[in-house]
């Protein structure tokens, strides 16, 4: 990428693939939107870059590009296939960009500390014995739209299944048809909605949602309060 391809980007303005980021300060916060990236259709991480679109550009370019790299390989998980453009803007500064690749390995996650450690204990013969501690929680996230948001138990099941490559067999039964009997009448459908309406319990609602979605029969819609299904195509 030259600077003019770059200016050109930046007009254009955030988006689904496209995020900019003035500096790299708390990379652990800004892999959020890498692994948001390879959990979607890939995307640009333009650092030097303001909410404004002014190009700023990086006065100690190494040191930001080994904060974040460094932060990639501490925070990711499975690891993430990126590269690395370095674009000059000006005198002895530069904008990095950070190209993610969709993955075949997702779902990708976050590696955060719990905000509350917990450690694991046990007894063995009356002995306390203090186990490994347990602190660090995953998080993945998707894009939507110019966000990335944390995404769903059914999200992260659907992105899991999805690399499986394997057809996906349903039964028609009734809270199918009741299912689709909502949708004839409404938009939209959520877990919660479907669960209620087909007097089921919660957790059989999630996974037929899920499958329904993996059959292409329904599509997924992220939200950052509740996911929304709907019939495919519509």
């Amino acid at each position: 990428m030259d600077y003019k391809a770059l200016k050109e980007l930046v007009r254009q303005g955030e988006g689904k693939r496209v995020e900019f980021k003035l500096k790299t300060n708390h990379p652990e916060k800004i892999v959020r939107e890498v692994v948001a990236f390879a959990n979607t259709d890939g995307g640009r991480l333009l650092i030097g870059i303001g909410d404004d679109r002014t190009i700023k550009g990086l006065k100690y370019v190494d040191e930001d590009e080994y904060l974040l790299t460094r932060a990639i390989e501490k925070y990711c998980s499975p690891g993430i296939e990126y590269s690395i453009d370095r674009i000059p803007v000006g005198e002895e500064r530069d904008v990095l960009v950070f190209t993610v690749y969709p993955s075949k390995g997702r779902p990708h996650y976050v590696l955060q500390e719990a905000e509350h450690p917990r450690v694991n204990t046990t007894f063995i013969r009356k002995k306390y014995v203090p186990q490994k501690n347990t602190n660090q929680v995953r998080k993945a996230y998707v894009r939507v739209a110019d966000k990335s948001i944390q995404a769903s138990w059914e999200m992260r099941e659907i992105l899991r299944r999805k690399s499986d490559d394997r057809n996906v067999q349903f039964r028609y039964g009734e809270k199918e048809r009741k299912l689709m009997q909502h949708l004839d009448q409404h938009q939209s459908v959520t877990v919660d909605v479907f669960a209620t309406i087909a007097n089921i319990p919660r957790n059989l609602a999630s996974r037929t949602l899920v499958l329904l979605v993996l059959a292409n029969v329904l599509e997924v819609h992220p939200d950052e309060v509740v996911d929304r299904f709907t019939v495919a195509g519509f």
